[in-house]
């Protein structure tokens, strides 16, 4: 069937059958820094930037696209709310680092997209042609400093818009972000389960940005189809080690400069790459050989964009007519700006409570979230496209909602009845990790997608796409329930096997590939907050920046 076929039948079955190597123990003393480091390149700050034009949430999600331009306050303002370091954070509650997290060495910076482990594998480029405000070359963002590094001076934007191809992808920009991911920032702690992961990390911030320009009537359209191998040449990525996963195309402001960038451009004979080396923290790096396998599959053929409507085979199926319906109400109002919103993200492990039962709306907000997230547009999926993510849920404690499990019909804007009863029990007899008590959450979202179809339809590069879909959901969720002032969490560590079973996936070929869980916490919270950057405050139904 291929890697990534096996890869994804692997990843389903983690919960019952470990991946190999099934006897790894990570060694914490020796992990990597959580961004990669160049001794000795330059460093210019980065503005953050005011925005009086900042949208709410809801705009952020599914308003209009817009035809403004980036600019360097811009930039830095996206870079900061998203992967930049807005606050420190220590709180009570379930999970396993609680007794180091108040060591400085160990300390917990909230960011305002989420990761996987909060690892940020993440490596963020800007490559800047003669149009732009700084000099031409190759930056990498330190979301510890909020600056960038020039790693290469030169304008390089030719190679950029040979790599993507189709010029209606980049409109003749010479502005790029290109995101890479060098493994052994996440395979340190989760070994072969580490491609899983990052793929989906690198939807969760692609979806911030998209929410955060959207907001502000700027638009973003992500390129996941490229010659990779040309870009990882570029920045001098050795493929066993870093993949190059996204090309962000950038519409700049009109800065005035005659050297405009132009498609005719020649590109240079002799391509350029960036020569200064990063620096490794660990003493010793382990390469593993399944992340290899998938990675590898995943980069052949990476220049050769699907065909449009290729991917019509694997879209979700529709929920069925008929059944036990529940009428969900109108989504709980969400006023808050994009960018509050990142900041006040967070995770609630462990400090769910069923006590308070959640507001219907509450949940209708965060489906619609999901469904947005999944939305994610692409170079292989425009604006429009047919889902390919279902949505299920398992209701705990919903005003208005019995108990029971059930398909969202997004359509309708209802619940379709699958199982009546608590789900509470089955919900914490398969998830096999200490830090979320799962009957507490109000409800628990699942989405699935039939993966094996997504690769029989457009090739092994596909998993990123399916991966990517389900971490901007997870994103979007957690922004509309920050915003809504609903508590919220996301796992992994659950059987899907087990899931898919409940759920009567087994003949539709759905994975269940996350679980989202929302509701309420526990009142009074032992909770320590410093903001490195003061979020926007309130005043008068304004927010004063």
């Amino acid at each position: 069937m291929g890697d990534t076929h096996d890869y994804a039948t692997a990843v389903m079955r983690r919960g019952r059958v470990a991946m190999e190597p099934a006897d790894f123990v990570p060694d914490w003393a020796d992990r990597p820094r959580k961004e990669k480091y160049y001794p000795g390149a330059e460093q210019f700050p980065l503005p953050d930037g005011g925005f009086p034009d900042d949208a709410a949430v809801a705009r952020g999600l599914s308003g209009p696209h817009g035809d403004a331009s980036f600019s360097l306050p811009l930039l830095g303002g996206m870079l900061r709310d998203s992967y930049g370091l807005v606050g420190r954070r220590l709180a009570v509650q379930a999970n396993t680092d609680l007794g180091t997290l108040p060591m400085y060495t160990q300390a917990n910076w909230s960011r305002g997209t989420a990761s996987g482990g909060g690892l940020y594998p993440v490596a963020v480029h800007w490559v800047s042609g003669a149009a732009g405000p700084m000099t031409p070359g190759v930056y990498h963002y330190s979301p510890s400093h909020h600056a960038v590094r020039r790693l290469l001076t030169g304008d390089v934007s030719g190679q950029v818009r040979a790599a993507v191809g189709d010029p209606g992808l980049h409109r003749d920009t010479d502005q790029f972000l290109v995101l890479s991911v060098k493994f052994w920032q996440n395979a340190f702690k989760y070994n072969s389960f580490a491609y899983h992961v990052v793929t989906m990390d690198v939807g969760a911030l692609l979806q911030t940005w998209r929410m955060w320009a959207q907001a502000r009537g700027l638009r973003l359209d992500p390129v996941l189809w490229f010659d990779e191998p040309q870009l990882g040449g570029l920045l001098s990525a050795r493929e066993d080690e870093e993949g190059v996963f996204a090309v962000v195309p950038l519409r700049w402001e009109d800065t005035g400069n005659p050297a405009a960038p132009g498609a005719a451009r020649p590109l240079p004979t002799r391509p350029s790459a960036v020569r200064r080396a990063e620096q490794e923290r660990s003493r010793r790096v382990i390469a593993f050989e399944t992340v290899r396998q998938v990675h590898s599959a995943t980069v052949r053929d990476a220049a050769v964009r699907p065909a449009p409507g290729a991917l019509r085979p694997a879209v979700a199926p529709a929920v069925p007519p008929g059944g036990t319906r529940q009428l969900l109400p109108t989504a709980a109002p969400m006023p808050m700006s994009v960018r509050r919103a990142l900041r006040t993200r967070r995770s609630s492990f462990g400090r769910f409570t069923g006590d308070r039962p959640l507001p219907a709306g509450h949940l209708t907000a965060a489906l619609l979230a999901a469904v947005a997230g999944t939305g994610l547009t692409t170079d292989v999926t425009p604006a429009g496209s047919p889902p390919l993510a279902s949505f299920y849920v398992f209701v705990n404690h919903v005003q208005g909602v019995a108990q029971g499990t059930y398909a969202y019909d997004h359509d309708a804007g209802e619940l379709r009845l699958l199982k009546t009863g608590s789900p509470g029990a089955f919900l914490q007899a398969h998830y096999f990790l200490d830090n979320y008590n799962l009957e507490q959450a109000a409800a628990v979202i699942v989405p699935a997608v039939r993966t094996h179809a997504v690769l029989d339809a457009v090739g092994d590069r596909g998993y990123r796409l399916v991966s990517a879909g389900i971490g901007a959901a997870a994103q979007a969720v957690y922004t509309a329930a920050a915003a809504c002032g609903t508590a919220c969490g996301v796992a992994l560590g659950f059987d899907s096997v087990a899931f898919a079973d409940e759920l009567g996936l087994t003949g539709t070929g759905e994975l269940p590939l996350l679980l989202m869980l929302v509701g309420n916490e526990r009142g009074r919270p032992a909770d320590f907050h410093y903001d490195l950057v003061p979020a926007p405050q309130v005043r008068g139904g304004q927010e004063d920046r």
